[in-house]
């Protein structure tokens, strides 16, 4: 009971210490080097589900607003079979986002690992990160314990349920144990600074064939 009693408010600290950093409104929102596409799941024939097409129009609208130059899609890609990130970057070619203004990263097999991955393979500086609002105190919270300058913009929430906040109580104290132990993500490998070509990024490997 004690452990369910501190997880909880270990989980209001994250979600009250963080809500001054996320932005409703995309006018309010301050200008960063990128917005980061956190993954969520795409069908077998490759079409985003709905979570995840919420997040990539979100990211759209920040750089159409020119409250981001580059956007930066991360997800799980651990097989040739399971690709969470290719889709959502043809997606946003297709409406307009210009191909070498999006990084792809491959390897973003939980939130910990996005941020860590953006900080020290992108080498982002300063990100507005775009997800559901449930996810989004979590995210903050371990991007700027990592030290980077982060901010939110929520997707739209339809569809979520309570079961989406319950989870986040266990989900912020692993995230705490990440950070409180420095774990270091298994894949890293080539760096690709945010402030060059995302192209380099596309491919549609797999982190088991290029990463190993």
């Amino acid at each position: 009971m004690l452990g369910v009693l501190l997880s909880v408010l270990l989980y209001t600290y994250v979600y009250y210490s963080t809500r001054g950093y996320i932005f409703s409104s995309i006018e309010t929102t301050p200008v960063t080097q990128v917005a980061l596409v956190l993954g969520a799941s795409v069908t077998s024939g490759g079409a985003l589900s709905p979570v995840l097409a919420e997040r990539a129009d979100r990211a759209i609208a920040l750089y159409n607003a020119k409250k981001v130059s580059k956007i930066l899609v991360t997800g799980d890609n651990a097989t040739l079979s399971h690709d969470e990130v290719d889709p959502v970057g043809k997606y946003m070619v297709g409406r307009g986002v210009r191909k070498g203004d999006i990084f792809l990263d491959h390897a973003g097999f939980d939130t910990y690992s996005s941020m860590y991955r953006a900080r020290d393979v992108f080498e982002v500086q300063s990100l507005t990160i775009v997800s559901q609002p449930f996810h989004l105190p979590r995210a903050v919270f371990i991007a700027r314990a990592l030290g980077l300058t982060a901010y939110a913009s929520p997707a739209d929430k339809n569809g979520l349920n309570a079961y989406n906040y319950v989870r986040e109580v266990p989900a912020t104290v692993k995230a705490t144990y990440d950070i409180l132990f420095s774990r270091v993500p298994k894949y890293l490998g080539q760096q690709y600074p945010i402030t060059g070509d995302g192209e380099d990024t596309w491919g549609g490997f797999s982190t088991t064939t290029i990463w190993q």
